[in-house]
């Protein structure tokens, strides 16, 4: 089964975020481009069995079934619709953020 996979306005803009710190403060564009590349690559492969990663440690994300996958620095919070078929790009974050503050502030 193939699931649709699709960002929320938090994850574009977190997206979009990392693409320009990365390509315009430290100024490697190219870099900037592969990262979101990996982030995106990640992402898109939620469409075959997105249960297979992590659920979050925090609650009440844990209870809810928000995923994590990490993809270098960067962790993509995710929840599955079974019922759906869908999963949803939650938050695209740095890892070492305050992880649990940040998930709660959409």
């Amino acid at each position: 089964m193939i699931w649709d996979v699709f960002y929320t306005e938090s994850a574009t803009k977190d997206l979009q975020g990392i693409y320009d710190y990365i390509a315009y403060d430290l100024l490697e564009p190219e870099t900037a481009e592969d990262q979101a590349n990996r982030i995106l690559d990640a992402a898109d492969s939620l469409e075959h069995m997105p249960m297979r990663h992590r659920l979050c440690d925090y609650e009440p994300w844990r209870t809810m079934g928000l995923r994590v996958i990490p993809v270098n620095n960067y962790l993509i919070f995710y929840l599955p619709d079974e019922s759906l078929s869908s999963v949803a790009i939650i938050r695209i974050m740095y890892n070492r953020r305050d992880i649990e503050k940040n998930l709660g502030s959409q």
